[in-house]
């Protein structure tokens, strides 16, 4: 396994999104690796919960390479409060980078067979021009990627970019 983001065109479909934040990097990141509180601020991704391989969650849910990950509930469209009917999704993820160095996390769905869905995430929290950026990519494959891209697609760019701008909107408090 390399630990290189994924690229785009090696997949079905990719999302992304990017935003640069007047604060440090330091504090985007802190709040990035934060899932406790993404409740809080994220109407993407409401609860992320490191769990162990049964899904139990951990008293510590510091992210770390290994662990796994529940991403739920996913609002999509985003929303801070109650999504619609068929409007919640989750995933089951097995974080694969935590680079405190570089600033950059990564984590892998597990939940179905690669052949028929992967997917991969990549964060990455960055400082040019004296300015915090935050970049983030998913790329799928596999034979339920293509009914993914048709179906959940634009829901995931609304999301991402719903991710990103909460993100700066946080980092950016006093």
């Amino acid at each position: 396994m390399t630990n290189l983001p994924p690229l785009a065109e090696n997949g079905v479909f990719s999302v992304s999104s990017s935003i640069s934040i007047d604060a440090p990097r330091e504090k985007v990141w802190s709040i990035m690796l934060d899932f406790p509180s993404y409740k809080e601020w994220n109407p993407f991704i409401r609860g992320q919960t490191i769990t162990d391989k049964s899904g139990n969650p951990l008293p510590d849910q510091t992210p770390a390479e290994g662990k796994y990950l529940l991403i739920a509930p996913v609002h999509l469209p985003p929303t801070m409060g109650e999504p619609g009917w068929f409007q919640t999704q989750s995933s089951w993820e097995m974080i694969t980078t935590v680079d405190h160095e570089n600033y950059r996390a990564a984590w892998r769905s597990i939940a179905l067979p690669a052949y028929l869905l992967n997917a991969e995430r990549w964060q990455k929290v960055s400082v040019i021009d004296g300015r915090t950026k935050y970049e983030t990519i998913a790329v799928f494959g596999g034979f339920f990627a293509h009914p993914l891209k048709l179906f959940m697609r634009e829901k995931l760019v609304l999301g991402f970019k719903a991710h990103a701008e909460s993100l700066k909107k946080q980092a950016e408090k006093p």
